[in-house]
């Protein structure tokens, strides 16, 4: 069985390298919390579940490899996703 390798996620899209050559992409929009997320949000990932999940640590995400060979978008609640965002702390500059 193939296991994550490697994470890019842009503005737009989700890319994950697998352990078999392949590089599936999907939507971020698919990932509210990936939407909603800074740059330096997104480059901290870590590869969890021995290769068939993805955590990022900052947004309290995590996207199973399967969900995504299966091509299933987040299934979190407007609710929860409302609750998340009104949590995140705001940095105003000075």
């Amino acid at each position: 069985m193939s296991t994550v390798l490697d994470v890019k996620v842009s503005d737009d899209t989700l890319r994950v390298t697998l352990s078999d050559g392949r590089e599936l992409a999907v939507p971020s929009g698919w990932y509210p919390r990936l939407a909603h997320a800074k740059a330096s949000e997104l480059d901290c990932w870590m590869i969890i579940d021995g290769g068939f999940g993805i955590h990022w640590p900052q947004l309290e995400e995590d996207i199973s490899l399967s969900g995504l060979l299966s091509g299933t978008p987040s299934q979190e609640s407007r609710q929860s996703l409302g609750h998340w965002l009104a949590t995140r702390t705001v940095v105003v500059p000075t």
